[in-house]
């Protein structure tokens, strides 16, 4: 569910995508493991996990380097969907790079069914204290919620939404389309689920192509999909012909941007949040959104990226 989430990023053209469902396990999920360590960390080691979409492969990069730099050795495990790194989480996996919805949800679903009443609240801290009781029975903390945050978001062609008179998602009621997204995006209430029940819109079928890959705007813009999955933090759609459609009855709970670490962790380590912390506070939603541009745009690696911004806030030592 991600991240991942994300947002987003080295979208379009580059390898890198914005999410979808991997192996049952990280060990499993050789193709999407990046994994770094430093030489020399005196302050142990940590394990990062996050979903393999852009926008959280370039917060992974800025927590890698800020804990590198606080001298922990540190190995970051990238898959493609966070069902693949939540078995492991706490445990092998220390922090994650998540979203604050995403994760009271996931945490929601697992405790209480697929079918449990999601949180929807769009405040993100008081979604956090919505989900309190499930974070605390999973081991998982939060740290401070970032003011920036990244929901879902479906796209379609400007000559779709200019020959269909779409420009809400309440426009496509009654429609039929083919939609283009995330492989775990089937009977999600932020994604299948909720464009077919609250929306009323007849998706007649969901391509699992990835969370704002290459191979989904490619499906929209072949006119093989209607719809498309990605982030409102996305810096591509305008350059490719490609628009957002308002999620005018807000079914995307708070998607802050949010570290999860494990308790246990957190409680042998409690710099891990002065780290953190000041991270989350100097990102913004626009700040974000510039941020993936110069990874899908420019093509910069998201690891360039993370430590330019890092450096411009004085965050890295």
């Amino acid at each position: 569910m991600h991240l991942v989430r994300s947002l987003a990023a080295v979208l379009a053209a580059s390898a890198l995508t914005l999410t979808g469902c991997a192996g049952d396990d990280l060990s499993n999920d050789t193709a999407s493991d990046d994994s770094s360590s430093s030489d020399g960390g005196d302050k142990g080691s940590v394990t990062i996990a996050g979903q393999n979409f852009p926008e959280a492969t370039l917060v992974a990069s800025m927590y890698e380097q800020l804990l590198e730099d606080a001298g922990y050795t540190v190995e970051t495990k990238l898959v493609d969907s966070r069902d693949a790194y939540m078995p492991t989480f706490p445990g092998d996996v220390d922090i994650v790079p998540e979203y604050v919805g995403g994760i009271v949800n996931f945490l929601n679903s697992q405790a209480n069914g697929d079918n449990a009443k999601p949180f929807e609240a769009g405040d993100g801290q008081q979604l956090a204290d919505d989900g309190a009781s499930l974070l605390e029975d999973a081991g998982i903390e939060l740290l401070e919620l970032s003011p920036a945050t990244d929901t879902n978001a479906f796209f379609v062609t400007q000559d779709y939404s200019e020959s269909e008179g779409v420009t809400t998602l309440s426009d496509l009621e009654g429609k039929s389309v083919v939609l283009a997204a995330a492989p775990d995006c089937e009977g999600r209430l932020d994604c299948e689920g909720g464009l077919s029940d609250q929306y009323g819109i007849d998706v007649t079928k969901v391509l699992e192509l990835g969370y704002a890959s290459d191979q989904t705007y490619q499906s929209v813009l072949d006119g093989e999909s209607q719809l498309g999955e990605t982030s409102t933090t996305d810096g591509t759609l305008e350059s490719q012909g490609l628009v957002i459609l308002e999620d005018d009855k807000q079914i995307q709970p708070a998607q802050n941007l949010v570290p999860a670490v494990s308790a246990d962790f957190l409680a042998d380590h409690p710099d891990v949040a002065d780290i953190l912390n000041p991270l989350m506070a100097a990102l913004t939603t626009e700040g974000l959104t510039e941020l993936n541009g110069k990874m899908a745009v420019d093509r910069a690696k998201p690891e360039d990226v993370a430590k330019e911004f890092l450096e411009s806030e004085g965050l890295l030592g």
